[in-house]
């Protein structure tokens, strides 16, 4: 039997894969095959929509048995780099991760390790600062409509007692949204964990910081909407500067 070509690739008498593959012999050897395929996908040898070869061909390309690339194809699978359909016309199809895949990815690596709130708080103020010209200059009229939606939502929330720090950390996803750049909403969704983290510390500090916090951020989004920066980054300032001394004096 031939063995099965990459989607889209033109069809010939030679074998497809002669050299993209190599025989592992080491350590984890699965480890080693993910890594070899993540390397042709990064230079290009492999292209989303391209069927990998069968389990039993990258059985005998690879040398390795059949359990070994099973737990190749689940990582990569899992990093969302392969996708893995089954039926007739089934098998392992390279794919793209999806920017909300790579943050969760990113997001565990910040909830294991040992950031702080302080910390957390610090980069806020030179992450959101530092896309405010962004915001400002890109933010449209619908992006405005559902900033103003979220702080009307946050103040029906504190007058039925409901307003939880979940509700501050969308308001902050939402404005990165506004740069319309893919790469910071990624980065902040990564983020949305740490984030509601050091907003948590600073609520036992101070357990009515939400309703300061909910005029400020109307404040903010008047004035992105009259394109007025300096006062959206006196308001934005004042407003971090408040949450970082309060995570700065717990203990």
């Amino acid at each position: 039997m031939s063995p099965e070509r990459p989607a889209g690739r033109p069809t010939s008498d030679r074998d497809p894969y002669t050299d993209l593959f190599m025989p592992v012999s080491v350590g984890r050897v699965s480890q080693v095959i993910v890594d070899q395929i993540r390397l042709l996908v990064r230079d290009g040898k492999l292209v989303p929509g391209d069927r990998l070869p069968s389990e039993r061909d990258l059985c005998e390309r690879f040398g390795v048995s059949r359990v070994t690339v099973r737990e190749a194809l689940r990582v990569l699978e899992s990093s969302g780099l392969v996708e893995i359909r089954v039926g007739a016309r089934g098998g392992a199809f390279v794919t793209t991760p999806s920017s909300h895949r790579l943050g969760e990815g990113f997001a565990d690596l910040l909830s294991l390790s040992r950031v702080t709130a302080a910390e957390v708080t610090e980069a806020r103020k030179v992450f959101e600062l530092g896309i405010l010209p962004m915001v400002i200059e890109r933010a449209t009229e619908a992006d405005i409509a559902e900033l103003f939606a979220l702080v009307d939502e946050a103040d029906g929330a504190q007058r039925r007692a409901t307003y939880t720090m979940s509700m501050s950390a969308a308001f902050h996803t939402r404005v990165a949204a506004c740069t319309h750049n893919a790469a910071i909403e990624m980065i902040v969704r990564s983020f949305h964990g740490p984030l509601l983290m050091s907003l948590r510390e600073a609520q036992t500090v101070a357990p009515l910081m939400g309703r300061k916090g909910v005029r400020e951020h109307r404040q903010y989004v008047e004035a992105i909407r009259e394109r007025d920066i300096e006062t959206a980054r006196t308001v934005m300032t004042a407003h971090l500067d408040r949450t970082a001394a309060r995570v700065q004096k717990h203990p």
